[in-house]
């Protein structure tokens, strides 16, 4: 067995998000999130009975979706094999020690022909933050700390649908800026989100004013506009299906009745042997 501990501290990551809770916090990115998925499931032609939501935030999407039965993102979930027609894992895939696993168990909960629709952070968010909380800390003190959860690209997030055995795999991004008068606020922003660091290997004490002020001094630098913190958040969508007779097939290789130059109406130039 092996004694590598969790990336995420998930008994922390319960403690953020309580905190969030407490503090009525602006959930703006669930918002937004919620919105596009409404807008992607008003362009399926089909309709959805018995809908599962996965979340870290239960007391959230209980209000946008009151139809749906909502489930804590455990490592186990707690959804019934083949009870749901449609599954949302909503805004906490980026905080799970095994993403794969968490698709898997969704595809699972899902009825032949039902729906998949993952939404969390990708790679792009906070780079910023990244960037020059990373510098300035290297600056200081010769070093890195886990301070920032890493997150993936949008290429290998797809691959995950793949694994995960779903079928018409998408996967695509949406890109949000937000404008910061500080990075104290921010901050506080993140914290109001629950998305503060929960990392397992995270330091435990406090680091310190001159490390955010130089992060804030380099930031102001590199990633301003009006005096202002531009910060980037980046939602990634994961759709896909469980298998279905019914779902259309790729064509075999070598079954197509037409060239691509013919299609195109140009002229086929051969490749030597």
């Amino acid at each position: 067995m092996s004694n590598t501990a969790p990336l995420v501290d998930r008994d922390q990551l319960a403690r953020n998000r309580r905190r969030a809770v407490q503090m009525a916090g602006d959930f703006f990115l669930h918002n937004e999130a919620r919105f596009e998925i409404e807008d992607r499931l008003s362009m399926v032609n089909k309709s959805f009975t018995a809908p599962a939501i996965v979340t870290g935030f239960p007391e959230i999407w209980a209000k946008w979706f009151p139809d749906a039965t909502i489930v804590p993102d455990d490592d186990l979930l707690n959804l019934k094999e083949g009870a749901h027609d449609l599954v949302i894992h909503a805004m906490s895939l980026h905080w799970a020690n095994d993403p794969v696993g968490q698709l898997i168990q969704c595809n699972r909960a899902l009825k032949p022909d039902g729906l998949m629709l993952a939404v969390f952070l990708g790679d792009q968010t906070l780079n910023e933050l990244r960037a020059c909380l990373g510098q300035a800390e290297s600056m200081i003190t010769g070093g890195l700390s886990p301070r920032v959860l890493p997150m993936g690209e949008l290429r290998e997030l797809g691959a995950l649908l793949q694994r995960a055995s779903f079928a018409l795999p998408v996967a695509d991004k949406s890109l949000r800026k937000v404008a910061y008068p500080s990075l104290a606020r921010m901050a506080a922003d993140l914290r109001a989100m629950g998305e503060g660091n929960a990392l397992s290997a995270r330091k435990k004490e406090f680091s310190g004013k001159t490390l955010f002020e130089t992060t804030e001094q380099l930031y102001r630098e590199h990633f301003s506009e009006n005096d202002r913190l531009i910060a980037t958040f980046d939602l990634v969508f994961l759709t896909g299906w469980a298998p279905d007779a019914s779902q259309p097939k790729p064509l075999m290789p070598g079954s197509a009745k037409m060239s691509l130059a013919d299609a195109l109406r140009t002229k086929e130039i051969k490749l030597p042997e």
